[in-house]
C-alpha cells in the first residue's frame, strides 16, 4: 500500500540540462576538487556554486542546451 502512495507522488518531469551539459558540470568539478579549475581572474575555485556557473557557461558555448542565465 505505502508503494501504490508513493507511486502517485512521483512527478513526471523533463530534463532541465542536456546530456552533454551535465557531463560539462561534472568534468569542471572533477578538476575543483583536483584544484585544478581557475576563474576567469585565474584564481582557483573553491565553491560548489562557482564550478556549476562554470561547467554551465562552458556547456552554453559549446552549444548544448542549458536555460538562459538569470539577471
Amino acid at each position: 500500500m505505502a508503494g501504490a502512495l508513493l507511486h502517485k507522488t512521483k512527478q513526471i518531469t523533463m530534463a532541465k540540462y542536456s546530456e552533454k551539459a551535465s557531463e560539462k558540470v561534472a568534468e569542471t568539478m572533477h578538476e575543483m576538487k583536483e584544484g585544478k579549475l581557475k576563474s576567469g581572474s585565474g584564481k582557483k575555485v573553491t565553491s560548489k556554486k562557482q564550478a556549476i556557473a562554470i561547467g554551465l557557461s562552458e556547456a552554453r558555448k559549446e552549444g548544448a542546451k542549458v536555460p538562459k542565465k538569470k539577471d
